[in-house]
């Protein structure tokens, strides 16, 4: 169910998925909210995908819709982050669709860089990359250790290009992700990984953008179960590619072509400027002219 103060369709829509996130949740919302008012070009809205929260999540998220016009709320009732993504990005009118994680770790400034490239028809997905040259990156040694060997298991196992499948920043056009989401499984964590690996093997564009980022020392992930359930993915995943029926729809998916997205200018309006007043003492053209 989706509860919205919203006005008109968006061309962008931003995706937080979140699952108990009572304590940071409003700040996020509304940190998000600034910065999209203030540098957004386009019809944008942000979507609260909620996946079966138990705490007072839903309460703060239903208040947000009510004080913003431009955040909606979508509940459901089961877990799975990948299935909160698949359901917001599918009933989505914007042309664009982007999930960032509810911690803000990634910098929001690497929003617009992440949405040119789907807006102008040059790639049908993008990824913020903290592997990626020009990232700037402040985490552990175990996570960072963690996120490298998971990558290098994807460029073995399922010959990924993509430097970094779990940034949670990313961004789909949704008429990609109408013919793509399908053949995704996954309603979980791996999901990422699962649509990007699909995408690269339909021969569609990903765009990378280096993205700063800061780990979140709260995060709910828990590694262990986490990595457990992507290598199942992997596995499963890799089975699946072999057989003739995927790969013959993912070539369909890569079929249609990409175009421009059309973006309704925003109206300008004169700025009203106040007469200066001329000082009794300033000389006038006709007396500097009497005087040469």
């Amino acid at each position: 169910m989706r509860a919205s103060g919203h006005r008109c369709d968006p061309v962008v829509e931003l995706v937080v998925p979140i699952y108990n996130e009572q304590a940071t949740l409003e700040a996020s919302i509304r940190r998000v909210h600034a910065f999209a008012t203030a540098e957004l070009w386009m019809p944008w809205r942000i979507t609260i995908a909620d996946n079966a929260s138990t705490d007072s999540s839903p309460e703060i998220a239903r208040r947000l819709t009510r004080e913003l016009s431009t955040v909606s709320y979508l509940r459901l009732e089961r877990r799975g982050r990948g299935l909160a993504l698949r359901e917001s990005w599918s009933a989505s009118p914007a042309a664009v669709v982007v999930y960032m994680d509810v911690d803000l770790s990634t910098d929001l400034t690497a929003l617009a860089p992440l949405l040119a490239p789907l807006l102008s028809g040059h790639s049908a997905l993008a990824i913020g990359s903290r592997l990626a040259r020009g990232a700037n990156v402040v985490r552990g040694p175990k996570r960072e250790l963690i996120s490298r060997c998971y990558n290098l298991i994807l460029r073995a196992a399922l010959r990924a290009r993509f430097s970094d499948a779990q940034c949670g920043f990313k961004a789909i056009r949704t008429d990609v992700a109408a013919r793509l989401l399908p053949l995704v499984a996954d309603d979980s964590w791996f999901f990422d990984t699962e649509l990007l690996v699909l995408a690269e093997r339909a021969g569609l564009r990903i765009y990378e953008v280096p993205v700063d980022w800061v780990d979140d020392p709260d995060s709910k992930v828990h590694i262990v179960d986490t990595a457990l359930g992507d290598l199942r993915g992997v596995a499963r995943l890799r089975r699946q590619l072999r057989r003739r029926r995927l790969v013959r729809r993912l070539a369909a998916v890569a079929a249609v072509p990409l175009t421009p997205i059309p973006l309704t200018p925003i109206p300008l309006t004169p700025i009203p400027l106040t007469p200066i007043p001329l000082s009794r003492n300033r000389l006038s053209p006709t007396s500097i002219a009497r005087a040469a």
